[in-house]
């Protein structure tokens, strides 16, 4: 299960021919994120596990299993500012309940990403990916 933004973006990717246009694209998309007020780049939100800074910030609206989940984010590294854009698309807009349903792996497969990132990137975007479920977990509770 993923939002009709990540399947736009399967699409494209299916479109693309090259890996090397797909790793462009996934840096435009980070480029065109907003970027994340200073004020909000603090411990509370950062994500460990990342070779770069990365940080998430939540925006839950509604409460519940049903509240729905976004966030903002930001990286000093482009490629990775590309892959939160990449889980934005994964994950924004799906209740909190929904993004705990979501098969990351998979789903992040299907774009191509396992075999063209070094481990090191892998283990941030698994982290990422970690963060993003924890913090849908909490707002369901709440």
């Amino acid at each position: 299960m993923a939002s009709a933004a990540f399947e736009d973006l399967v699409d494209t990717f299916d479109f693309l021919d090259d890996w090397e246009d797909r790793y462009r694209h996934v840096i435009e998309l980070g480029k065109a994120m907003p970027p994340l007020d200073d004020a909000f780049k603090v411990p509370a939100t950062k994500v460990e596990g990342c070779a770069s800074q990365v940080w998430l910030l939540p925006d839950v609206q509604g409460s519940g299993p049903s509240a729905v989940f976004q966030f903002q984010g930001e990286s000093d590294a482009m490629i990775v500012r590309g892959l939160i854009a990449v889980l934005h698309a994964l994950y924004a807009g799906l209740s909190v309940a929904e993004v705990g349903q979501v098969d990351a792996p998979a789903e992040l497969a299907r774009l191509g990403l396992n075999d063209h990132l070094s481990a090191q990137r892998s283990n941030g975007l698994r982290a990422m990916v970690e963060r993003i479920r924890k913090l849908a977990a909490e707002a369901a509770r709440a």
